[in-house]
């Protein structure tokens, strides 16, 4: 009996050492198992988009067709209210030309804080009558939207629905002593009603009010005059881009009431590659094209970016000024921030060609140091959320170049960017133009601050850029 128990004891123990080193195995292939899908789950999480609250979501953009999005949710960071009075704020020194002998062309684009999405400053109300009078007297050739064209782009008129509704929600918050809104007090059951709510999920905005000016804009969804409200909020030219069904970006809507040298009625419903090509950028195809087409697709709504570049322009001299009929370049435009006539001639007899500055005038143009202008431009780029389109803004700042030859280090470092562009590059700028005039004035303002010993003798001031 004894030997019959320990038989069967012995039995049992056999028997389970199988199903032991089985469950064992199961358990190590188990946890090996979970850590590899936690590592891949880690590497999945890095490719999400993070939006500004912290909270990665899955994007549902990600395989997309060319032509459709799905909106995404987006919380903005906080962003602070800007100190003072709109008054108070002096246009920004930008100067984003770096030393010679080297002239790279890039994208040139940087990381945007959100803060810094609008700028305003105390010149408001002189680009506020400009941007007015030239949306009274040149309509749909400054201010447009395009409708569908099936099978090739949607319209922009969703688009500008959600942009002037960003841009009140940001006006608001950013410039409270500037602009006030309204909401609606009651949620509207349209299902076909592109923006159902409002930052941090109040409902929309009803009406912003400019402080300043005293003028009220009430908001509706009718796009055109939505994308006029939307010119008149701001300082910027705004265009919007839209992705096509071939994947291509088309400006289906914009204003631009300050091209200088450019007019939205050559350039509205092309392609991002046919405004460059047909405005002859230099080095487009060999340098830009690739990049840009790839960026554009890329962009997502959490990583704003900022550009900047300049130009030169000639105005007419002060005395011509003083002889004119009252017209729109002697009373509200004498810097031709709107229109470079000066050097284009009349905007309604443009040809566009020759570079940045079209078919240049044949009349004798007076160029002195007090005529030229240092004209440079601040452009961000982000995409909508809801509309999934690419947005740009446009700040043009004019300054007289009489004010750069007095800024510390700033006459020897234009002088030699300007020495440093390319053929293709100066033809681009129109050098021939002024490059005698203007070169003969930098360099003798940069022999005057060596003189008075506020720059060393070859000493290349650095700054951080675009300053």
């Amino acid at each position: 009996m004894a030997n019959n128990t320990s038989y069967v004891v012995g039995f049992q123990l056999q028997d389970l050492a199988l199903p032991v080193t089985i469950c064992m195995v199961l358990i190590a292939t188990f946890i090996l198992r979970q850590r590899r899908m936690r590592r891949v789950a880690m590497e999945a999480r890095s490719n999400l988009p993070v939006l500004p609250n912290g909270k990665i979501t899955v994007d549902p953009n990600k395989d997309r067709e060319f032509g459709k999005w799905t909106a995404v949710p987006f919380t903005y960071p906080p962003i602070p209210p800007f100190p003072g009075e709109l008054s108070s704020i002096k246009p920004i020194p930008y100067r984003p030309f770096q030393w010679g002998p080297d002239y790279h062309v890039t994208m040139g684009i940087r990381k945007m804080p959100w803060e810094d999405w609008i700028e305003l400053d105390n010149q408001f109300t002189s680009y506020h009558r400009i941007r007015t009078h030239r949306i009274k007297t040149r309509g749909s050739n400054v201010v447009r939207v395009l409708p569908d064209q099936p099978g090739v782009v949607h319209g922009a008129g969703d688009a500008v629905i959600e942009l002037v509704q960003e841009l009140s929600e940001y006006l608001a918050v950013r410039y409270p002593s500037t602009f006030r809104i309204e909401r609606d007090v009651e949620s509207k059951t349209n299902e076909k009603r592109l923006i159902e709510r409002g930052w941090g999920g109040a409902l929309p905005v009803k009406s912003i009010t400019n402080i300043f000016l005293g003028v009220t804009y009430e908001l509706n969804e009718n796009a055109e005059d939505m994308m006029r409200v939307a010119a008149l909020l701001t300082q910027d030219d705004l265009a919007l881009m839209i992705e096509g069904e071939d994947g291509r970006y088309y400006f289906q809507a914009g204003a631009i009431c300050v091209g200088g040298s450019w007019r939205l009625r050559d350039k509205i419903g092309m392609r991002l590659d046919e405004i460059h090509t047909h405005g002859n950028v230099p080095k487009y195809r060999e340098k830009l094209e690739m990049s840009l087409e790839r960026f554009f697709k890329r962009l997502a709504v959490d990583k704003p970016v900022i550009r900047n570049n300049y130009f030169i322009q000639i105005v007419g001299p002060d005395e011509d000024r003083k002889n004119m009929m009252p017209n729109e370049c002697a009373d509200l435009d004498p810097n031709e921030l709107a229109w470079s006539s000066t050097v284009n001639g009349s905007e309604d007899d443009f040809s566009p060609g020759n570079g940045g500055h079209g078919a240049i005038s044949q009349k004798a143009i007076l160029v002195s140091p007090s005529t030229i202008r240092f004209r440079t431009e601040r452009q961000t780029l982000r995409r909508l959320p809801k509309s999934g389109a690419i947005l740009f803004t446009i700040r043009t700042y004019i300054f007289p170049v009489t004010e750069l030859g007095k800024e510390r280090g700033i006459p020897a470092r234009m002088a030699s960017a300007i020495r440093s562009w390319p053929a293709d590059v100066a033809k681009y700028k129109a050098l021939a133009l002024y490059e005698d005039v203007l070169l003969g004035y930098l360099d003798e303002c940069a022999r005057i601050q060596v003189e008075k010993g506020e720059v060393g003798e070859g000493e290349k001031m650095k700054a951080e850029y675009p300053f």
